[in-house]
Formats: C-alpha cells, sequence, structure tokens
C-alpha cells in the first residue's frame, strides 16, 4: 500500500518538473532596449522621398529626410525606387510657346527701358547729362538683352538677304506649245517662224534623206533678243540631231527684243518646244 502511494508521488513530480521544464524552454529571456549594446559604426538607414507632407505618420515605415503620410496611386505597401521627383514629359509645343512669350516679354520690356531712358535724356539738362548718373536697375539681364540684340540682327540679315535675292532673281515668263496671252503668244509665233525657216534651210548635210527623230528644246531669251541659254530636255538620241538644234538657235539669234508689254513685267522668257527633224529635209516645232 505505502509502495502505491511512493510511486504516485514519484510520477507526479516527474511530471511537474516536465512541465516546469517546457514553460522555462518556451520563455524568452532579453535585455532592456536601453541597455543594449550598439556598435559605433552601425549604418542607419534612410530612404529619401520625393514628396512631403505636413502630418507626420503614425506608425512610420521608414525614416526620411522628411514627412511623407502616404502618397502615390496605389494602395499597396511599395517604396519609391529613385529620389527624384516624377517629372512630366516635355511638351514641344508648350515650351516653344512659353520661350516665344518669354521673347516677346523682354522685347516689350526693353522697347519700355529705351523708352523711358530717351525721355530722361530729353529732360536731363546738358550739366547734368555730363556728370555721372545713376543707371536704374532694369528687370532684365543685360545676357537678356544682348541675346535679343544679337537675335534681333540676324533675323534682320536673314530678311533683308531674303528681300535682296528675291529682287535680284529676274522676272521669268515659261511658254509652251500653247500661250494663253495674246502678247507672249504673238511674240512666241514670230520665234517660231523664224526658227522652223532656218532650221529647214540649215537642215543638217548628214542628215538630209537619211536621218529623222525629234527633241524638246528650252531657250531662255533676254529683253534685247539675245539668248541666255539653251537645255536639252530631250535628247533624240542622235547626236547629229541635237547639234543641229543648237546650231540652229544660234544661227536665228538675235530674236527680235521684248515689246513694252512684255518688257515691264518679264526680264527671261522662256520658250519650250519639241523640235520634229521629218521626211523632205524639213524642220518644225509643237
Amino acid at each position: 500500500m505505502r509502495s502505491d502511494r511512493q510511486t504516485r508521488v514519484l510520477y507526479a513530480s516527474v511530471a511537474v518538473s516536465l512541465l516546469l521544464h517546457v514553460m522555462l524552454l518556451l520563455t524568452h529571456f532579453g535585455f532592456p532596449q536601453a541597455l543594449r549594446w550598439k556598435a559605433a559604426n552601425q549604418p542607419l538607414e534612410v530612404v529619401l522621398v520625393n514628396a512631403k507632407t505636413e502630418e507626420r505618420p503614425q506608425e512610420a515605415d521608414a525614416l526620411a529626410q522628411t514627412n511623407l503620410d502616404r502618397g502615390g496611386n496605389t494602395d499597396q505597401d511599395r517604396q519609391a525606387k529613385t529620389s527624384l521627383p516624377v517629372t512630366a514629359p516635355r511638351h514641344t509645343g508648350k515650351d516653344l510657346a512659353a520661350a516665344q512669350r518669354r521673347q516677346r516679354h523682354l522685347e516689350d520690356e526693353q522697347r519700355r527701358l529705351l523708352v523711358e531712358a530717351s525721355k530722361q535724356r530729353a529732360e536731363t539738362p546738358k550739366t547734368e547729362r555730363l556728370a555721372p548718373a545713376k543707371v536704374p536697375t532694369p528687370t532684365v539681364t543685360g545676357r537678356d538683352l544682348a541675346d535679343l540684340s544679337l537675335a534681333a540682327m540676324k533675323l534682320q540679315a536673314q530678311i533683308d538677304r531674303r528681300i535682296d535675292e528675291y529682287q535680284k532673281r529676274p522676272r521669268k515668263q515659261f511658254i509652251g506649245a500653247r500661250a494663253s496671252e495674246y502678247r507672249f503668244a504673238q511674240y512666241e509665233e514670230d520665234w517660231r517662224l523664224k526658227v522652223e525657216r532656218i532650221g529647214t534651210v540649215n537642215y543638217p548635210p548628214e542628215a538630209r534623206g537619211k536621218i529623222y527623230g525629234n527633241l524638246r528644246l528650252t531657250v531662255t531669251i533676254r529683253p534685247d533678243g539675245s539668248v541666255d541659254s539653251v537645255a536639252l530636255d530631250r535628247s533624240s538620241g542622235l547626236k547629229v540631231l541635237d547639234k543641229a538644234a543648237f546650231k540652229i538657235v544660234r544661227m536665228a539669234s538675235p530674236f527680235a527684243p521684248f515689246p513694252p508689254d512684255i518688257r515691264k513685267d518679264t526680264d527671261l522668257l522662256v520658250i519650250t518646244r519639241t523640235w520634229f527633224f521629218g521626211q523632205g529635209d524639213k524642220m518644225w516645232t509643237e
């Protein structure tokens, strides 16, 4: 009987001992935060953000250079990968318009300053003008004025050059086989009759009775009737006929001077026609 009691006490003691050991194993001990040893060179992680808010977050996810209580366009737990601000794509048209507005503003400011300076110079007595005067501080910098002046000079030079080139450019009148205005049609008809008459009389000897063809020629005539240039637009494929056409133009020139109604607005008359060397050793144009 006594032996059974001792056995139960032993079992109970062993069970209590196992329970205490399990509890000890499940319990974690640690030093308080203030008593923990920190390394002198322990790095401090700081996240750079590209925005800020006045409110301080209640539960911060990271240290940063400023407060940021949420932001962005998503509710997911994400962290910025760069500290640079997000910039919108540049719009070339808007940038150009802004630059043009700024240029106009600077030009207006420059004109205003010049007007004010002229007024002050006119109102200032001569004795005061000789004395050094205080120069008012302009709202624009000298570099802006210099850039504007340089741009204005370049633009004016380009305009002058184009006007000069345009004025020097000869006034040309192009005439084909059909002319609508009588003044040009009559001159072309007289030119054609002379060319065909001289061309038939001077038909190339080496081509008579055996070589025929056609070509397109452009003859440019000056107001005095002299030939400015001759251009072969389409060859006949036969050198003898091409050379004969150039020779006929030289022999027929000079042509009649421009009449007053053509000379008043025409510096060069350009006649383009097709030249035919045909049977019967005749030459004509169309």
